[in-house]
């Protein structure tokens, strides 16, 4: 199991929840591999998700909502709470429409891991990098993330 002492040691920290994001992004690096990281928080209240966080603010910043849309994400995802894995650009763009500065950013290949609590998905961890990056080796390692990315979402939550 990856090192989640940092994630330990960054709830307790100030500066919330962006130091706990920080130290999930960090964890995300070292186990899984991202060269884009973000987390999305699942919001019914208006039928979506809102980016809480990204490694990249500059071109990919934190920003409004976007919808749930009727897509193999959303059945993968939101409704069998697993993890989707795209492997290439063309995958990305049958569910993500910002596909374009994805790929402008270096990557072709996305995973995003649901963190479901009271059997509701919360929110998401996204993990991208280069075409063809997550083996089932690696979209194994993810599910590591799964626990700490709880504790930095529930946090979120709690400060909303």
């Amino acid at each position: 199991m990856a090192d989640q002492s940092q994630i330990v040691a960054a709830l307790a920290e100030n500066g919330q929840p962006d130091t706990c994001f920080d130290a999930l992004c960090r964890l995300a690096e070292t186990t899984v591999g991202a060269r884009l990281f973000t987390i999305t928080i699942c919001d019914d209240a208006v039928g979506g998700v809102r980016r809480a966080y990204s490694n990249m603010p500059e071109p990919y910043p934190v920003s409004g909502t976007k919808p749930y849309n009727e897509t193999d994400w959303s059945r993968v995802v939101m409704d069998e709470r697993r993890t989707f894995v795209a492997n290439d650009i063309d995958a990305i763009a049958q569910v993500f429409y910002d596909h374009e500065l994805i790929r402008s950013l270096g990557c072709a290949s996305v995973i995003n891991v649901p963190v479901t609590i009271n059997d509701k998905v919360i929110g998401t961890i996204n993990c991208l990098h280069e075409a063809g990056y997550y083996t089932p080796e690696r979209v194994a390692a993810s599910e590591t993330l799964i626990l700490p990315g709880a504790a930095c979402l529930l946090l979120a939550r709690s400060l909303n």
